[in-house]
């Protein structure tokens, strides 16, 4: 799968596999490595492979590397990529008699998966600013709507408010629709210099700025707010970097293992106050004729978990013009957003043009 996605993102990009001479990946001990892929294309000659040990949280760090090795001029045509596959699935506990770390206090009661760590921030949520089970659903019904548009997106079934109320649960005040899907796939994106991609067939996106928050050293369950996450820091970090905010955008892409994600993630960045969320979905301003389009391949929750990397893919897409049936009228500036908890980044893409 990585070889198919590197090799069509090469030739999308208008090079060859010859033209690369960088490689990055980020995984959890679950994809091929940088070097194996450079193989797997048939370039033997690369000159800077990493491979960068993280989740969803690294995303928009790994991409900003490849820019900077670029930048750097310790390559040229850097390719990052990440796949998943069915050998091994995210956030699954292995039976295994060494649970280590903060993990071992939890494993004797089955608390170990991220799922059950959310559900407790989301509770939280609901029990400061009086959040509800369908102001979650809202974002997940919009996210449906959405994918309904994507060819790529596994989840292909119309889903209304009623639809998400009657589905199970999977840890309250989860239900189905609230968590990602996971999947078998791969995404690949293309990075060089400004003055080689103004000759290749397709208008460049330029990176116009990044913020991070991952300061924070403890257990993801002890931050000292559950009501926000690292995107109350890094949202700061971002819109004084860039001097731009929420309003700015025509593109949202809210990393969102959960739809608590995007709640709590949505409101630190700017969009709308704390427990306006639901309303904000609800109102249409979070969809096409709103105030920003919201993930509008259909997030992880409709498209499918690829770690936040098809949020890279869908944001150039879109600001390139080329997302067909949902493509975002005159789309210039893309937030993607990638993590959960107290650790994530973040980038803004924008187009010349």
């Amino acid at each position: 799968m990585t070889v198919e996605a590197v090799r069509d993102a090469v030739a999308d990009a208008g090079l060859s596999v010859s033209d690369v001479d960088g490689i990055i990946n980020f995984n959890t001990g679950d994809s091929a490595g940088s070097q194996q892929v450079a193989h797997g294309i048939g370039n033997d000659d690369i000159g800077w492979a990493v491979d960068v040990m993280g989740g969803g949280n690294v995303v928009a760090q790994v991409v900003s590397t490849a820019a900077a090795a670029i930048v750097t001029k310790q390559c040229e045509v850097a390719v990052v990529y990440r796949t998943l596959g069915s050998g091994t699935r995210y956030g699954r506990i292995k039976s295994t008699p060494q649970v280590g770390g903060q993990l071992q206090f939890g494993a004797p009661h089955g608390y170990l998966v991220p799922p059950q760590w959310f559900a407790m921030w989301a509770r939280r949520h609901q029990h400061t600013y009086g959040s509800t089970a369908e102001d979650l659903g809202a974002i997940a019904v919009t996210q449906r709507t959405h994918a309904l548009a994507n060819p790529h997106a596994i989840a292909q079934t119309p889903m209304s408010i009623d639809d998400y109320m009657n589905a199970r649960y999977v840890f309250d005040p989860f239900r189905v629709p609230d968590c990602c899907y996971e999947v078998d796939g791969s995404v690949a994106l293309v990075l060089t210099t400004e003055a080689r991609a103004k000759d290749l067939p397709h208008k460049p996106i330029q990176i116009v700025g990044q913020g991070d928050s991952f300061g924070f050293g403890g257990n993801v369950d002890e931050f000292d707010d559950l009501t926000c996450m690292y995107s109350r820091d890094a949202a700061k970090r971002l819109w004084s970097k860039t001097g731009l905010k929420a309003q700015d955008m025509d593109v949202a892409l809210m990393y969102d293992c959960f739809t608590y994600t995007v709640m709590a993630t949505f409101e630190d960045f700017g969009f709308c106050g704390k427990g306006e969320v639901g309303d904000f979905f609800r109102e249409g301003r979070a969809t096409y004729g709103g105030d920003v389009v919201v993930n509008p391949h259909g997030g992880l929750l409709s498209e499918g978990y690829l770690h936040g990397l098809n949020h890279h893919y869908e944001a150039v897409l879109q600001l390139r013009g080329d997302a067909g049936p949902r493509q975002v009228a005159d789309a210039k500036l893309a937030l993607v957003t990638a993590g959960a908890g107290p650790y994530g980044s973040s980038l803004v893409y924008g187009s010349e043009s």
